[in-house]
């Protein structure tokens, strides 16, 4: 993993993001994903200096995920170390309608 990918990892992991389980470094395919969550069927890329594809062989990744069912969210790494809490947002406005509202205590 990356640092940046660490980074946003540390708000997904353990179903931390709103009771969502997400995986890291998920094999799809011919493809491995950063992160992606079953229950939304939603991949998330983070796009840097370790990504070496060119924008053809991106955009034929992300119709193979499309093509599976998939939605996919890019961030740019500089975006998600800028603010993550607008990463974060983004995410939650694709997930809300599958997060399940814990009754407090």
């Amino acid at each position: 993993m990356t640092p940046v990918e660490r980074h946003l990892w540390q708000s997904l992991r353990a179903i931390r993001f709103h009771g969502l389980k997400f995986q890291r470094q998920k094999p799809i395919g011919p493809y491995i994903v950063d992160f992606y969550c079953s229950t939304v069927r939603l991949v998330i890329e983070l796009d840097g200096d370790a990504h070496y594809y060119t924008a053809k062989s991106d955009a034929i990744r992300q119709q193979f995920l499309e093509n599976e069912g998939l939605t996919v969210i890019r961030f740019p790494n500089f975006e998600v170390l800028r603010s993550t809490a607008v990463a974060l947002n983004r995410i939650y406005g694709f997930c809300e309608g599958h997060i399940v509202k814990r009754a407090v205590d």
